[in-house]
Order: C-alpha cells, then structure tokens, then sequence
C-alpha cells in the first residue's frame, strides 16, 4: 500500500470525523461532554466519594478538539495530494 493512499484515506477520516464534532452534527460534542461527565461519576463512586462529579471538559473544548482534527485531517489529505504527484 502506497504512503500516498494511507495519507489520504488518513486525512478524509480525520477531517470527517473532526468536523462532526466540530460543527457539533447530532450534539456530537454534547454527547461528548455528557459522556465525560457521567465517566467522571462513576470513577467517584467506585472510589466511594458521592460529592457532585467535577467537570472535566465543556462541549466547547470538544468542538475546539475537533477542529484541530479536521484541520490535521486537511494537512493529511493535501500530503497525499502531494505524494501522489
């Protein structure tokens, strides 16, 4: 398999999957942080503290994480435009 192939196929899945997130498609990033929090949750209750779970990322972080993956996910692409040349 061709490095070109890998980066492209690489860089279509990373700009799609950031950009999911990113433009927050189906409260992706919603989902994330409600994900978290309820994570968050129950790791305190398996260690047996019940206090209120502390608040590890807002969806705003996910959407800013997701952009910074379909940016990769460009520069990804665009080296396997290049190496194809």
């Amino acid at each position: 398999m061709s490095t070109a192939l890998v980066l492209l196929i690489v860089g279509v899945t990373l700009f799609v999957a950031g950009s999911w997130v990113a433009l927050n498609i189906r409260g992706a990033a919603a989902r994330l942080e409600r994900r978290a929090a309820a994570n968050a949750e129950l790791a305190m209750h398996a260690r047996g503290d019940l206090g209120p779970p502390r608040r590890v990322a807002s969806a705003g972080f996910y959407r800013l994480v997701g952009t910074l993956i379909a940016l990769c996910g460009i520069v990804f692409t665009l080296g396997g435009l290049l190496e194809s040349l």
